[in-house]
């Protein structure tokens, strides 16, 4: 939890480092864009005297999406941090996690000729906290803050057509992943070791667009084929978002991501999230 804490307090301050860096001159300087944008996802279930049956639970989720731009001249450098972490209360089961996510993003491009870019791109993937398994008796730790963490960079070009779309190909993508001791030996990494090292091709798209009004589809992708190792077995992260929106503080938001590395596991892995949202933009 003391960890859990620190990240989230390294999320906040960074968002308060922006807003700081805005104030600091009454007119902000046009190359720096900043942004925080901070959801809370509400999900109740109460049931009395129910004769079909039913647990009471009540669950939550934080997000928090921060973005910090420069534009000058031929330089673009896009950065985002995406921060997510759920708990939910079930009767006679206690309470259980139900999101963990830490991610930063950083591109940064140098414009070639029309919508290409030299680029090279920065990715830091992991978690707040203990994760368990909570089909087993007793629960069994499966995973923990820095174990995993993937640690990806590389150059490569990009395409963007705007912020909402573009697409990034990086042929010589290094990627190194991070566990502790206890969890050595799992994630791809080898028994008595705390860090593996891959050389890869990585793809990474975004795609955002209208699908009516009010209602925001976000895409995003990111495929991974390691050439030192099975390269024929590609990782796949994909996400779908749906935001639909009431009005300026209240949205309904659905999302759906996808997770495909062999390393991690042999099944794929699937989330969904659906719920109320109450939005507060900074």
């Amino acid at each position: 939890m003391k960890r859990f804490l620190l990240f989230l307090c390294l999320s906040v301050s960074i968002s308060v480092f922006a807003q700081t860096a805005e104030k600091k001159d009454s007119i902000p300087p046009k190359k720096w864009k900043f942004s925080t944008k901070i959801t809370f996802l509400l999900n109740q279930s109460t049931f009395l005297n129910w004769t079909a049956g039913g647990a009471n639970t009540i669950a939550g989720n934080i997000n928090i999406n921060q973005e910090f731009n420069y534009k000058k001249d031929n330089w673009n450098w896009n950065n985002k941090i995406l921060s997510t972490y759920g708990l939910s209360y079930v009767d006679e089961k206690g309470t259980r996690k139900t999101d963990d996510r830490f991610e930063y993003n950083s591109l940064l491009g140098y414009k070639s000729k029309n919508n290409w870019f030299f680029s090279f791109f920065n990715n830091l993937r992991t978690q707040y906290s203990r994760g368990f398994d909570y089909t087993k008796e007793p629960n069994v730790a499966i995973s923990d803050v820095f174990s995993p963490a993937y640690l990806s960079f590389g150059p490569g070009m990009l395409w963007k057509k705007s912020e909402n779309q573009f697409i990034n190909i990086a042929p010589s993508t290094s990627r190194f992943t991070f566990v502790s001791n206890e969890f050595s030996g799992n994630f791809g990494v080898d028994e008595g070791k705390n860090s593996s090292f891959s050389l890869g091709f990585n793809l990474s798209s975004y795609y955002k667009f209208n699908v009516a009004k009010n209602i925001t589809m976000e895409n995003i992708v990111a495929l991974y084929a390691d050439y030192l190792d099975k390269p024929q077995n590609i990782d796949v992260d994909y996400q779908i978002n749906f935001l639909m929106k009431i009005n300026e503080s209240l949205s309904t938001n659905l999302g759906f991501h996808t997770i495909i590395d062999d390393n991690a596991s042999t099944r794929i892995q699937f989330k969904q999230l659906f719920g109320l949202g109450l939005n507060y933009i900074i």
